[in-house]
């Protein structure tokens, strides 16, 4: 067993609430706290609490409190942080929910949630009164942030004049979200997350990001997603920093609000890397202020990281978590430059983690201070209670002595060091041997005719499980089939090479940057 090597840190008994704006200064009040991207509109951070007070009030008058689920259904602006902070001042659980979700999957949230709201923005509105009629929800019970005709919005809310009520619980036992996983390995499973969840790991993380009041943040990771809502969000807000709000990804508007608003700290994921380090966009702007990028969500390899470093002059950080984790259970500390920015870092504070055999379920050896690849098993105020309904999911990634399994294959060395090789359903078996689609995809994307790339098994003629890559050119090469074999074939050993080729115009990826090798695997069961 590891523990940390950084030390404890408390975590406070409040509310998610309490602990972000709970202490704030009048220095504070007057410091921007948002910035509208598209439109530059800002909200200081005295507005903000205020707006965030009235919403728990307007809901609050609706009935809405403790052991109610809200739904928030919105890309990222400053509504969002509002509706979804005001949802947790009023003791109710949000449920956030994705904002490129079809109907049928806003349905089965909305109805597996129990969610008795839904708030929601105009540019979906569409998907959400048809999933919420389809679970019973009145028209009366979807609101829109940023207004429609016959519903209720933001505006209307901030009016009603309600003050926010007391609510009174138990912040590691009652339930501030419910989001829910992404599903790539299995049906999207709701979890639970208590108020104390997400305070302890925006605890845990602070001293190792290094986050400051000065800083301003480029908010492009949706707040929906548990990375951008811990990480993101309310440690950006906790660090009394300002955050700078993009509702999707465009690589020209990304680099624009860079330059324009003195950009200091990134949050991607590695697709938003792959475009740093290739795209010819990012020599034509100004980028200087950027002193550190943080990748999580994917694994991000260290000759990418490298680049991305090269090319902009700031720091190349990594994380490692996931939604179980709320997110965070290892990253990159800010100030150690000995640590390659193609590992996850070190175990954050108040964290014990296990390496563990899948097949004997025993800790993996260890050799010279290096160890074997394991599964890796956490353990933390941030982990989860379990899934909502689903006693038998739980039971099966939580163990009774508080360790979540997740599903992903690490290393560690000597020096507490880790390095995720891969999702342990994702490996390859070829002729018996594991094949890490991870590793090849990194080899791949160091092509300079490849922009990025996705690696899954499929079966070749003879039934055996072999790598194919999908793969995008990058604008103005040419590159054959033949040619991308051999660039692989050159670097790796005989049974990692890559056997197939296929050229796609976009690697499918969740919202989280997850490259989503289920969609890929459909249509390519064979080579």
């Amino acid at each position: 067993m590891y523990r940390s090597t950084l030390p404890d840190v408390v975590v406070p008994d409040v509310s998610v609430f309490d602990s972000l704006f709970g202490s704030l200064t009048d220095e504070d009040r007057e410091k921007t706290a948002l910035v509208d991207g598209p439109s530059g509109a800002e909200t200081s951070y005295g507005d903000l609490a205020a707006r965030i007070e009235a919403v728990a009030g307007a809901l609050a008058a609706r009935g809405i409190g403790v052991g109610d689920v809200v739904a928030l259904h919105c890309p990222n602006s400053s509504g969002f942080v509002i509706a979804f902070h005001g949802i947790l001042r009023a003791g109710a659980t949000a449920t956030t929910v994705n904002s490129l979700a079809t109907v049928k999957d806003l349905e089965s949230q909305l109805r597996a949630s129990g969610a008795e709201l839904l708030l929601t923005a105009s540019p979906l509105l569409e998907a959400a009164t048809t999933a919420a009629r389809n679970v019973g929800l009145p028209d009366s019970a979807v609101i829109v942030l940023d207004g429609a005709e016959g519903h209720e919005s933001l505006r209307d809310l901030l009016a009603a004049g309600a003050p926010a009520p007391d609510v009174s619980f138990e912040p590691a036992e009652h339930l501030a979200v419910l989001p829910y996983s992404s599903g790539t390995t299995g049906l999207p499973k709701g979890v639970m997350l208590t108020h104390r969840n997400l305070v302890a790991n925006v605890e845990q993380a602070r001293a190792m990001l290094g986050v400051g009041r000065d800083d301003v943040l480029l908010a492009v990771l949706p707040f929906f997603h548990i990375y951008g809502m811990t990480a993101l969000l309310n440690l950006g807000l906790r660090e009394r920093a300002t955050l700078v709000t993009m509702p999707r990804f465009d690589l020209a508007e990304f680099l624009r609000l860079i330059e324009d608003h003195g950009v200091t700290y990134l949050f991607i994921a590695p697709p938003i890397g792959v475009a740093l380090a290739k795209h010819p966009l990012v020599d034509t702007v100004d980028t200087s202020t950027v002193r550190h990028v943080l990748s999580g969500a994917a694994p991000l390899d260290e000759h990418l990281g490298r680049a991305i470093e090269a090319r902009l002059g700031a720091r190349m950080l990594q994380g490692y978590g996931m939604t179980e984790m709320s997110p965070v259970s290892h990253v990159t500390p800010f100030d150690r430059d000995d640590i390659s920015p193609g590992s996850v870092g070190l175990a954050i504070p108040n964290v014990e983690f296990r390496l563990v055999d899948p097949a004997t379920g025993e800790d993996v050896e260890v050799t010279d201070g290096v160890s074997a690849p394991g599964e890796l098993w956490c353990r933390g105020p941030m982990v989860m209670t379990g899934y909502l309904n689903n006693p038998e999911a739980t039971a099966e990634t939580l163990t009774d002595d508080g360790w979540l399994k997740t599903g992903d294959v690490a290393t560690v060395d000597a020096d507490g060091v880790v390095h995720i090789v891969d999702r342990l359903k994702e490996l390859i078996k070829y002729k018996g041997y594991q094949v890490a689609p991870s590793e090849l995809e990194s080899l791949l994307l160091e092509h300079p005719g490849i922009a990025d790339a996705a690696v899954v098994g499929v079966l070749d003629d003879e039934g055996e499980e072999v790598p194919k890559a999908f793969v995008v050119a990058q604008p103005g090469t040419s590159t054959s089939d033949d040619e991308v074999l051999a660039f692989v074939a050159e670097r790796v050993a005989p049974y990692k090479k890559v056997r197939v080729v296929e050229w796609v115009d976009a690697i499918p990826k969740s919202a989280s940057g997850k490259i989503l090798r289920k969609d890929l695997r459909a249509p390519a069961a064979t080579a």
